[in-house]
């Protein structure tokens, strides 16, 4: 069910959407011109999981554009439109999707349901020198995880060590905000202003590349 549909200013749209129906029931949302493809699509898809989170994402994109579009991948995952109509993020986590879509600027989004379990791989990603409150150590830890996600989708390059290439400066997380964040993979050096928010069963970050030029959707 999409739960959220938002505009951002010229060209930004966001959507999220609680993954709480079977893959029959998901099939059945999509048009009938599209449905026998739809179902061809996750055939070989031997996750139930993995196919609901493909379902998800398509009509998701569907019900916030009110047209069909098709998601294509690059040679390294990265999805893209085939239409080239718009540049898009997507994440997946445990019962919710999350797109993120821009006519001319390059997006990033990531949502991660809340759990302990990040605790267990936190040294892995988060450096001695980032600050992560002990009152609230899983939302934080997510937090980083999900902001350096974001950085990773824009910086867009292989072998990025998120430990020490990616840094989020020092905040104590709220309901909402920013995120001030920087890169050391690339020559630029680039900054970022990550959006988040804290909900009852995830964490949520994006942002717009506004800083930079305009990025034109290109095919693989």
């Amino acid at each position: 069910m999409l739960i959220r549909k938002e505009n951002f200013g010229i060209g930004g749209l966001m959507g999220i959407w609680k993954i709480d129906e079977t893959i029959d029931e998901l099939l059945e949302l999509f048009p009938n011109e599209i449905r026998k493809e739809a179902e061809n699509g996750i055939a070989d898809i031997k996750s139930k999981r993995r196919a609901t989170e493909l379902l998800s994402t398509r009509i998701m994109l569907l019900e916030l554009l009110g047209e069909i579009k098709t998601i294509q991948n690059h040679k390294d995952g990265k999805p893209y439109l085939s239409d080239e109509s718009y540049n898009i993020s997507i994440s997946h986590t445990k019962d919710y999707a999350a797109i993120l879509l821009h006519k001319t600027h390059a997006v990033g989004i990531d949502i991660e349901t809340i759990s302990a379990r990040v605790e267990k791989i936190a040294n892995r990603f988060i450096s001695e020198g980032e600050y992560i409150d002990s009152n609230q150590t899983v939302t934080h830890q997510l937090l980083h995880w999900s902001t350096k996600e974001c950085m990773f989708k824009l910086i867009n390059q292989p072998g990025i060590d998120f430990k020490q290439q990616l840094h989020v400066l020092p905040f104590t997380p709220s309901l909402s905000g920013t995120i001030e964040a920087f890169e050391t993979k690339t020559v630029e050096n680039k900054n970022f202003k990550i959006n988040y928010e804290v909900h009852p069963t995830y964490v949520l970050t994006w942002v717009v590349d506004t800083k930079n030029a305009p990025v034109k959707p290109k095919r693989s």
